[in-house]
């Protein structure tokens, strides 16, 4: 049975070239597994920058209360500190960066600050942090949400946190992909439909031609196994 983690991991992996700068943050074990399966596959030579300024660790042994443990400096080819990134980001070289939010609206908007009137919501959220900063700037924010209804995939926004360079967000049900300053549908994974999608999202649901994600190959999952044997990638599920 492939599990709605497995698909979502492999799926942000394959969307990662080789050769490519990439970027993810604290709370974000899915991106980081994915980036370590990417480097571990079919992109080597990708670069891998993280929250503790470690770039390249080396297998490092995953932590589960975070994705910016000691381990992602002390197995580090080199140090690169965060702010540095964001610099890196700002003059146009930080080909992906990997991100989430709250709600979505369908031409590519993140709200990650509040949910109600700004003035006195009903929840407030951590606010844009790097989100703000990277959205805009960075060549590609993938998206990743496991969470997949009418309130996150929303008309719209209670707050625009940011707009910008969404290339593609990927749930337990799709992959967007934005075409034409619109999100539409990429490919529907095979556990789900596209009844499904469309009954759980609340703007039209537009595609070009209708696909099927590709499922896990055996080899993403043994290699998932290796670089994740205590299933840190299924956390946000639980």
């Amino acid at each position: 049975m492939i599990r709605p983690c497995d698909i979502m991991t492999v799926s942000l992996a394959r969307l990662i070239r080789d050769g490519e700068t990439v970027f993810h943050g604290v709370s974000s074990h899915m991106p980081l597994i994915a980036v370590l399966l990417a480097k571990a596959t079919h992109a080597p030579n990708a670069v891998h920058l993280n929250i503790p300024g470690g770039v390249d660790p080396y297998k490092p042994r995953l932590q589960s209360f975070t994705s910016a443990g000691d381990d992602l400096w002390q197995t580090a080819e080199a140090a690169f500190p965060l702010q540095d990134v964001f610099d890196l980001s700002m003059r146009g070289g930080l080909d992906v960066a990997f991100l989430s939010g709250v709600q979505f609206d369908s031409r590519g908007g993140v709200n990650a600050s509040v949910i109600g009137d700004y003035r006195k919501p009903k929840i407030r959220l951590p606010g844009g942090a790097g989100s703000a900063v990277l959205i805009p700037t960075a060549k590609r924010a993938i998206i990743w949400r496991t969470k997949h209804d009418k309130r996150t995939f929303t008309q719209k926004l209670d707050f625009v946190t940011a707009r910008g360079n969404v290339s593609e967000i990927v749930t337990p049900l799709c992959i967007f992909t934005m075409f034409g300053g619109e999100l539409i549908l990429k490919s529907v994974h095979q556990t789900s439909s596209i009844e499904e999608v469309a009954d759980n999202t609340a703007f039209p649901i537009r595609y070009l031609s209708l696909a099927t994600t590709p499922p896990p190959t055996e080899e993403e999952l043994r290699t998932l196994q290796v670089i994740d044997p205590q299933d840190y990638r299924n956390l946000e599920f639980h």
